[in-house]
């Protein structure tokens, strides 16, 4: 993100709605046991590495890979994404926690960078032992929040890694299936 590009985020930044925040809190509260099901469609465009993605009633949020990885370099690649998930997950809990608190959010930047070996190609390269997958994840929060000193925000964004379901996942383990349908 260009410096101006991020100076025009601050300066017209719309915060949630405290007050629906305190209501949404208050139905997880009611009842801590409800689960919701979330749910996507992927589709293999048929243009290489190209895919596009569905969720609920939106439109299609697409997914490549770039040239040295055979794709066309239209949208993030798969661990891209992922990243671009996760960042955005700790800044959702980042800007509702403040809300909170009651501290006035001018701005909220993470910046994801994770560490992969790609040398297996998907499963076609060389496939002596390694990790597959990232091996190591950073997360950089940037805050513009006021009303809130330098250890309250330590404190915020632990909290917010604390209770990030995407951070979590990918934190820790989850089982996953994966079968013909």
């Amino acid at each position: 993100m260009t410096a101006n590009a991020a100076r025009e985020i601050i300066q017209t930044f719309e915060t949630i709605d405290r007050d629906k925040l305190h209501a949404l809190s208050e139905r997880g509260r009611a009842d801590p046991s409800v689960v919701k099901t979330v749910r996507a469609k992927t589709i293999a465009e048929g243009r290489r590495f190209r895919h596009l993605n569905y969720v609920r009633n939106l439109d299609a949020h697409i997914v490549d890979e770039p040239p040295a990885l055979l794709g066309d370099d239209t949208a993030p690649n798969p661990t891209e994404a992922l990243l671009a998930a996760l960042g955005t997950c700790v800044a959702v809990g980042l800007q509702a926690n403040a809300v909170a608190r009651g501290w006035i959010v001018r701005g909220i930047e993470i910046e994801s960078e994770g560490d992969i070996n790609i040398t297996s190609v998907w499963g076609t390269g060389d496939l002596s032992e390694k990790p597959v997958g990232l091996t190591a994840v950073r997360l950089k929060a940037r805050l513009d929040i006021e009303g809130a000193s330098p250890d309250e925000l330590d404190a915020l964004v632990a909290h917010a890694g604390q209770w990030s379901p995407v951070l979590n996942t990918v934190q820790n383990p989850v089982s996953v299936t994966l079968a013909r349908a």
